[in-house]
């Protein structure tokens, strides 16, 4: 049987490069790993600029995604990951992905794509109807519904063994399990791991809504904060957020749930100390709560706390990011040496699911001529 390296701890997590990265990507993805490259708990950390996915939806304007990269890679930098200690690379540039990605096909049905709530999800955001129609600008595109079995395959072929994530992709990293499971059982082998999903401790953080308190933040739906915005274009959108609709003057009892402020707050406050600095009204988030509460307190005054909050989270990493931008050139240069190494390492997985399924035709010729004879000495029996 052949077996897979148990040692190695691997983190596989990406994004579709379809536009800039907001507050959303940051708080439920970029800030943890962050944290993760720099816990010394990993052995390798895998960031996937994933091209092929954002094709899925974009085939008619590839341009968008190829301009999105550079975008993509920026806010990876200007958050702090380390290209030192984080692997960072372009998904279309690993052919070993897309072989893989066929192969899974044949393990899962359509079915059990069409089940996955994350799928469903997605095509109802998009205008995806399902229905089957002979207009190739109708219907859903066959790339779109097998998100998940290319996305199985990103994560099986660098052999991750977690995936931070946000809540929403669960159903996608359960179903790679069940591909991965399936795989190694019908050929026999141990070669595939069945990764664990790895979401944000804090509850607020898991799907940040858009600052019009409609589902979660999202570039679609025009409710971000980008982490490339001004600081003009912060406090415009800060001031606009939803609130409570009922407090309407400040004497009145105001609702905390539903309301954006407070639900940013529980998402991005870093410590109790941003009141002294902020806020000294208030020793902490639950005694403002209440004030909120029983009435007595503006939302002007919340929304002003929470954009200092806000600003002293973006200001460095605005920073950050203008030295990258002078140096695009090295940009490039990251993501050419991460998509090197990471054609090297998923070619081996590759190769390994190729043995497992005794398709690796070329790789001894003396096994392929055994075979064959022993074929023939068996249909003749």
């Amino acid at each position: 049987m052949l077996a897979k390296d148990s040692k190695k701890k691997i983190i596989l997590t990406g994004d579709r490069p379809t536009g800039k990265l907001h507050l959303g990507h940051y708080i439920g993805s970029l800030k943890r790993r962050v944290e993760l490259q720099n816990s010394g708990n990993f052995d390798e950390i895998n960031i996937l600029v994933a091209d092929d996915q954002a094709l899925t939806d974009n085939w008619a304007n590839p341009k968008k995604v190829r301009d999105n990269i550079i975008e993509v890679t920026l806010d990876y930098l200007s958050v702090g990951i380390d290209p030192d200690k984080s692997n960072i690379c372009i998904q279309s540039g690993i052919p070993a992905l897309h072989a893989l990605t066929f192969y899974y096909m044949n393990l899962v049905t359509t079915q059990r794509l069409s089940r996955n709530p994350t799928v469903k999800s997605e095509m109802q955001m998009r205008g995806f109807s399902g229905n089957d129609s002979d207009d190739n600008e109708a219907g859903l595109p066959a790339g779109f519904f097998t998100y998940p079995v290319s996305q199985t395959a990103d994560i099986t072929a660098f052999k991750a063994t977690t995936v931070p994530a946000g809540e929403d992709q669960m159903p996608m990293v359960e179903q790679c399990r069940e591909i991965a499971h399936r795989f190694n059982t019908i050929y026999n082998c141990d070669v595939l791991v069945e990764p664990d999903i790895l979401i944000p401790e804090n509850s607020a953080q898991r799907r940040l809504p858009g600052i019009d308190g409609k589902a979660k933040m999202s570039k679609s739906l025009g409710n971000c904060i980008y982490l490339s915005d001004d600081a003009k274009s912060v406090k415009q959108k800060i001031m606009s957020m939803y609130t409570d609709p009922t407090h309407i003057n400040i004497d009145d009892p105001g609702h905390i749930e539903g309301n954006m402020v407070f639900t940013y707050l529980d998402a991005f406050l870093r410590d109790d100390s941003q009141f002294a600095d902020y806020l000294p009204d208030y020793k902490n988030l639950q005694e403002m709560k209440e004030h909120y509460r029983r009435g007595g307190l503006g939302d002007m005054k919340c929304k002003k706390f929470l954009l200092k909050v806000v600003e002293e989270m973006l200001d460095p990493i605005r920073t950050e990011r203008a030295k990258w931008e002078n140096n695009i050139g090295e940009v490039y240069d990251i993501l050419k040496t991460g998509t090197d190494h990471a054609v090297k390492v998923t070619n081996q997985t590759l190769s390994e699911c190729r043995e497992a399924m005794r398709i690796n035709y070329f790789d001894d010729k003396n096994t392929m001529v055994n075979d064959w004879e022993d074929w023939l000495k068996e249909s003749h029996q």
